[in-house]
């Protein structure tokens, strides 16, 4: 991701913020099951005590919403990050319209698309990697083969010689004469 779009889950709560709290966005059950879920789902996030302090009924949603995102920030950005997931499943279409989320889709249509990027890369398809691989292979045993050295040529004769599986017998013949060729002129 490129920095300019990269933003930590607070500051991205700090930018949701007025939008989350504002009247009529989170109804009072929803704020409930996110507040339920931080607590059972991830005890770490919020304990018994701070749960029911968020849940209170004598204080207003708005209170207690500032109050929740207030604490989560101080937190760190893992809490964060953890209201946003209990959000997300929570209320789906209420995170595909925050601010914040806007404002991340918009940026990240400007950057290039990693999955398209991929695709372009790989459709070459499994026939262009094996000839890849024959080449990168033939070069391979072309060097080894051409080695001056007569002990080389021993080796490559025997690893030639075992390897009616991987190249076909002519072209293996082919090669076994190349070797005893250049051997003799030695």
């Amino acid at each position: 991701m490129p920095y300019w779009t990269y933003q930590s889950y607070c500051d991205r709560l700090r930018q949701d913020m007025y939008f989350l709290t504002s009247n009529g966005r989170l109804s009072e059950h929803l704020a409930d099951k996110i507040i339920l879920q931080l607590n059972r789902v991830y005890p770490q996030i919020l304990t018994n005590k701070e749960a029911e302090k968020f849940r209170n009924p004598k204080a207003s949603l708005h209170i207690r919403l500032s109050d929740l995102i207030s604490h989560l920030q101080k937190k760190g950005d893992k809490h964060c990050q953890e209201f946003y997931r209990a959000l997300q499943i929570n209320a789906e279409q209420l995170y595909n319209d925050l601010p914040s989320r806007k404002i991340l889709k918009t940026s990240a249509s400007t950057a290039i698309d990693t999955d398209k990027e991929k695709h372009i890369l790989t459709d070459r398809g499994p026939m262009f990697f094996l000839a890849c691989f024959s080449v990168a292979a033939g070069l391979a045993l072309f060097m080894y083969c051409w080695n001056p050295d007569p002990k080389v040529i021993g080796g490559a004769k025997k690893i030639l010689g075992f390897s009616p599986i991987i190249i076909g017998r002519h072209v293996r013949n082919i090669c076994l004469v190349y070797i005893e060729d250049t051997s003799r002129k030695n």
